[in-house]
């Protein structure tokens, strides 16, 4: 894998490295057949143009801007001017060009970001996944390199994190409503951080559940993930240095987080724990009773399904044919919920948060993987409705603990070199992202050795 963003910035600042050579190399990686169906459109003349400008700042000794000019995606959920916006969706192929940037496109755009084009994803960023029936599929690129087999990139910010894996993109700018930025960074060996829902503006962006889409990014390093995240957030995080052995951390034993897993997961699961364990870091094992509620939370489609209704209802009136019906199905699950049964959705998860902050008071962050299995194998999900539920429903299940909880979490890759890719996640309540970003960055590099 590519240098992170960091590295390619202090390479930029020493001027070893110029954004239009940076571009070209970003625009041949996208072109390649690891890169295939991971953009829906390209932004290449504007791209050009923002990295020669770029270098002609650099070489008057104009100071650079944060991201110098180097090469970021944009998920086709987020307004870019100039462009459509149309959630790899057929059924907004004829929308029109977004007249201005969305919120944080504009924070990335003001920071010196290269943008370079709309990544592909599930269809209105419903599902885990990453299958796309309207643009293809992205293939895994990173378990293809391993064993040749076409496995799911997961999602929905599919081309999102295949874009940062092939080094089309440093990092890349998606959401996260279950886990749609931590699934595919698990998968793909990369880095997926989900902020506290609040500190991202989400507008400009074509929502699926406005309870609980957070805008944020993959990256290929933790210190890329704090450096995206200040941009995106507009504010400086505060990194504390102090040891893993300073920390406590700690493993629910409830069996919803820790079923199902494969034997690749398990294992890299326990030696990750063995590993910081060595580090000194403290870690409980623990009893989560209010876990237990979350499948109340979640009967009839949930929030998730009430509000992606109340934006598609409208359109589903003359367009439904243009879905994926994979996704209409789910999306059409909120027409059966009522507006009494919507409020009391969200009294329920106030109360439900409130009793989950307690049980996790005292603790700087929980553990547990991301996603249970490794990536599975694409044309067993494309060829069977129950198939795919069933492993959407699996891989959701962790990372979407955290949306529900309005928390912060971040994905780090734990596997060993020749293993498939294995996330290894860190969560905890909201208003908790500097801390979590702090363990995050000593649990990397306790987790350095051997990682692919």
């Amino acid at each position: 894998m590519p240098d992170d963003l960091m590295a390619a910035l202090q390479r930029r600042q020493a001027g070893t490295l110029q954004a239009s050579g940076a571009l070209a190399a970003s625009t041949e990686a996208a072109r390649s057949s690891a890169c295939r169906f991971a953009f829906v459109r390209q932004f290449t003349e504007s791209a050009q143009l923002i990295a020669r400008q770029a270098d002609e700042q650099s070489a008057s000794g104009m100071p650079l801007p944060p991201l110098a000019g180097l090469s970021i995606s944009v998920k086709d959920l987020f307004d870019v001017a100039g462009h459509p916006t149309t959630a790899a969706s057929a059924s907004l192929e004829s929308s029109s060009a977004a007249q201005r940037d969305s919120a944080v496109v504009a924070r990335l755009r003001a920071a010196g970001a290269c943008l370079i084009g709309h990544t592909n994803m599930t269809e209105f960023a419903f599902s885990g996944l990453g299958i796309n029936a309207h643009h293809g599929t992205p293939p895994n690129p990173v378990t293809h390199a391993l064993d040749g087999v076409a496995r799911i990139p997961g999602g929905s910010s599919s081309g999102a994190a295949v874009s940062v894996a092939t080094g089309a993109a440093w990092a890349a700018l998606g959401t996260d409503t279950g886990g749609s930025i931590r699934i595919p960074a698990a998968f793909q060996g990369l880095v997926g951080f989900k902020n506290t829902a609040a500190l991202t503006p989400r507008e400009g962006c074509i929502p699926l559940s406005t309870s609980l889409d957070t805008a944020c990014a993959i990256t290929r390093s933790v210190r890329d993930a704090v450096l995206m995240h200040e941009l995106l957030a507009a504010r400086r995080v505060t990194i504390d240095p102090r040891p893993l052995r300073v920390r406590r951390l700690a493993v629910v034993t409830e069996p919803l987080l820790l079923d199902g897993m494969d034997a690749t997961v398990a294992r890299a699961f326990d030696r990750s724990l063995r590993r910081l364990r060595q580090q000194g870091a403290q870690i409980d094992e623990i009893a989560l009773p209010s876990l237990a509620g979350l499948s109340l939370l979640q009967a009839q489609g949930g929030l998730v399904a009430a509000e992606a209704w109340a934006w598609h209802r409208n359109r589903m009136q003359d367009l439904t044919s243009l879905y994926d019906p994979r996704v209409a199905t789910r999306i059409q699950r909120g027409a059966t919920i009522s507006a009494a049964d919507y409020i009391a959705m969200q009294q329920a998860r106030a109360a439900w948060i409130c009793a989950m902050q307690a049980e996790l008071a005292g603790y700087d962050a929980l553990l547990c993987p991301t996603v249970p299995i490794v990536a599975p194998e694409l044309a067993t999900l494309e060829a069977s409705l129950d198939a795919y539920m069933a492993t959407n429903a699996l891989v959701l299940r962790n990372p979407a603990v955290v949306n529900m909880l309005d928390g912060c979490a971040i994905s780090l890759p734990c596997h060993m070199n020749g293993e498939l890719p294995v996330g290894l996640m860190l969560w905890n309540a909201a208003g908790h992202d500097d801390r979590l970003l702090s363990i995050a960055l000593q649990a990397e590099a306790a987790l350095a050795a051997g990682v692919q």
